[in-house]
């Protein structure tokens, strides 16, 4: 099995020292697997079904990216439960189990589908339904970042620190998300984005959420808002994000609890700096000029 290039590996812990350091690397071997063959079938023709009545797809590069990444996990810790996007739970389901990985084989099917360059591979385990390991792969730049608990959030040019400058006067550059269950006309979607689009400098919906996550944790972007978000991709990109020192609250600015199992109504969050949090918050309650009350509340 390969190793990470020294400039994925953690300075400090050294990689022996790291709890987690062997399963990391299965995932990111796992996932730069799955992104090759992403990346060489990215423009060939391919099978496309309708997934839900949302307007989402899935794709047989889906299948065959999760079926490899799924293969790599089961070789070599066969008692695991996985996760998947499309095939759902496999292997131990008994209450003994702990470690549960979730595999997302490529997070950002609608764009892959238009021909839109923009979609990761995404790997978590988690214990306890707390992500311990999460792993973003971009195949299209080829570019990998990697977090474990406690031991920091790694990329290509080092560890990652999220965004350094303060925000700008013409308002910060946010990502926003929400899970596939909630509709086009879900009054608190509307009311957020409504929020966030008047006192943004620029909204982004990437239709892939690991991909936004990455992002914040390089510092490319200010903030990142999800409601209701799916749970196969909040782990890896929440730890990204949470061991390149940036935080993570509930839109009512109390801790986020969000996880696996639970709810999606416990995945809605607001993730940025710590001295950035107060204003990212209160952009969610923003007043129109007449004085009227908040646009939204908790």
């Amino acid at each position: 099995m390969g190793t990470l290039p020294d400039d994925d590996s953690p300075r400090s812990p050294a990689p022996s020292a790291e709890p987690f350091a062997a399963e990391r690397q299965v995932a990111v071997d796992a996932a730069r697997e799955a992104g090759a063959l992403l990346r060489s079938r990215f423009q060939d023709d391919y099978g496309v079904r309708a997934k839900g009545d949302a307007g989402d797809v899935v794709t047989d590069l889906d299948l065959m990216a999760e079926r490899l990444v799924v293969r790599r996990i089961r070789e070599r810790y066969p008692d695991d439960r996985i996760l998947a996007e499309e095939a759902g739970a496999t292997g131990a389901a008994d209450a003994a189990t702990r470690r549960t990985w979730l595999v997302d084989p490529l997070d950002g099917s609608n764009n892959v589908v238009i021909g839109l360059p923009a979609y990761v591979v995404g790997v978590a385990l988690c214990v306890d339904d707390r992500p311990v390991v999460g792993v973003v792969h971009d195949p299209v730049t080829e570019r990998t970042w990697t977090a474990s608990r406690g031991g920091g959030a790694y990329g290509p040019r080092g560890r990652l620190t999220g965004p350094r400058a303060p925000l700008a006067p013409s308002g910060p550059l946010l990502a926003w998300t929400q899970g596939h269950a909630v509709g086009r006309r879900d009054p608190v979607a509307l009311g957020l984005k409504d929020a966030l689009e008047g006192r943004c400098r620029r909204l982004l919906q990437l239709w892939a959420p690991l991909l936004a996550w990455a992002m914040l944790a390089r510092g490319d972007i200010d903030g990142f808002v999800g409601y209701r978000a799916e749970a196969i991709d909040l782990p890896a990109g929440a730890l990204l994000a949470a061991e390149a020192g940036l935080e993570i609250r509930a839109l009512d600015g109390g801790v986020f609890r969000g996880g696996v199992s639970g709810p999606d109504t416990d995945r809605s969050f607001v993730a940025g700096r710590p001295e950035d949090m107060p204003y990212l918050l209160g952009l969610l309650t923003r007043r129109a000029d007449n004085g009227r009350p908040p646009v939204l509340t908790w």
